[in-house]
């Protein structure tokens, strides 16, 4: 698929027009300059093209501080990646010195650039934005990102300027997310994980503010990462941007299909951790814990696995769950996350057929049977997999509403000990037949 970038300083209306392009509100927005950090990637569509839209941080040139530096970096591989660069620029404020130096920067570059002016919402401003010519760009729009004036002209002129050669859809691909408290480590591991940097690290908690969604296809594997923010508690989210910032990381939860929860070995699993834990069982994703910064802890002959067993006695009861020990910084062990997150995403997708389930359960209450109901047997007749999000079978008997949580979940372990359900919720119903 074609990407489009939208470049430009602080400040401007790059995450405003973003948003207006893809019908979303992926990008946060907010009066403070500075607020997009990271490179964010949206759709659009215009006439029947789809095209990818990247937002990028406003680009400083001369600085000191550290996500200024990040920012440029950003920047500069955003405009590496795109097809076609939107150069946006503010009419109220006219060509400052920055816009100056970074259209000296965009000139170098061979590909089309669109002068974009934004906050052109009357006629004096209409006058006023002619300025702008004088960076020598031959394509120049005039618009309001906030209101979509004059947005339509400037995408029939972006669609004619892509390649033809982009129309195809992409596949669906599944979509893994990682999720934790701030500074775990989820920027770390998925810049690790490309091998590129594709968002800010620093050891400042709330860099990322962003869901960030990559396309990842290394060694024959291909899927969509979502990096998020980190989740703080309530009590601690104080900031208007960090709200939006768990929101969003609440959203990446609800497009994933497996959910990689990152937890500091440092810390261990705290109440936070389980809270993340347990909303990604309650959404019905599939589930793989990542214990990050696992080469600063010292080790015994048994670490490893009391480590793996206190986490286990604070998730149950769903336990059946891969638990990677890694460090993102240092690149141990992460090549196994790719494909343990794949292998789950097949168990989550996976379909038993309705008289291998039955034989699994037929031999399991032959092994324990439920208990009575008043004297009754209870009797399971018929069993089978019905469609859902995640496996989820229906099991049909006499008394359904007399089945104890304790059988329950006994023929739930029967069943993953007969297939591989590892990571993934399992749900059973009992229905009467």
């Amino acid at each position: 698929m074609n990407t489009v970038a939208i470049v430009g300083r602080p400040n401007v209306g790059k995450s405003t027009l973003f948003n207006r392009l893809t019908e979303s509100r992926r990008a946060i927005v907010d009066d403070m300059s500075g607020v997009t950090r990271d490179r964010i990637y949206g759709e659009a569509e215009w006439n029947g093209t789809k095209f990818r839209l990247i937002d990028t941080g406003g680009y400083v040139k001369k600085t000191d501080d550290i996500f200024e530096i990040e920012i440029k970096k950003q920047v500069e591989i955003a405009i590496s990646e795109a097809q076609l660069i939107l150069f946006m620029l503010d009419v109220t404020t006219g060509i400052t010195n920055l816009d100056a130096e970074m259209a000296t920067i965009l000139r170098k570059s061979k590909k089309p650039i669109f002068v974009v002016v934004n906050k052109v919402d009357n006629y004096e401003r209409g006058l006023a934005a002619t300025e702008f010519y004088s960076l020598g760009f031959e394509n120049l729009f005039m618009l309001s990102s906030v209101s979509g004036s004059g947005t339509g002209e400037m995408l029939d002129e972006v669609i004619q300027k892509l390649p033809d050669d982009f129309s195809a859809a992409e596949n669906e691909l599944p979509k893994f997310c990682l999720l934790g408290r701030p500074n775990v480590g989820k920027s770390s591991l998925l810049n690790a994980l490309l091998g590129e940097e594709r968002t800010i690290v620093s050891p400042i908690a709330g860099t990322t503010r962003d869901s960030i969604h990559t396309h990842y296809n290394l060694y024959g594997k291909e899927c969509i990462l979502i990096d998020t923010a980190g989740i703080r508690k309530k009590t601690k989210v104080h900031e208007d941007l960090e709200f939006y910032s768990v929101i969003r990381s609440i959203k990446a939860i609800d497009e994933s299909d497996v959910c990689m929860v990152m937890i500091d070995a440092q810390l261990g699993i705290e109440q936070q951790d389980l809270n993340i834990v347990k909303q990604v069982e309650q959404k019905k994703k599939g589930l793989v814990i990542i214990v990050n910064k696992w080469d600063l802890i010292e080790k015994g002959n048994n670490t490893h696995i009391e480590f793996e067993e206190k986490i286990k006695q604070k998730i149950a009861p769903f336990t059946d769950v891969p638990i990677i020990f890694i460090s993102a910084t240092e690149k141990i062990r992460i090549s196994k996350i790719m494909e343990t997150c794949l292998q789950v995403y097949e168990n989550k997708n996976r379909k038993i057929t309705t008289s291998k389930l039955n034989d699994v359960i037929e031999k399991a209450v032959e092994a324990t049977q439920p208990p009575s109901h008043r004297g009754h047997l209870i009797k399971i007749k018929y069993s089978t997999q019905i469609t859902a999000q995640v496996p989820t079978f229906a099991l049909f008997c006499n008394y359904p509403k007399e089945i104890k949580e304790a059988y329950r979940n006994y023929l739930e372990r029967k069943i993953r000990e007969a297939f591989d359900f590892k990571g993934v919720p399992v749900y059973l119903y009992f229905r009467e037949k």
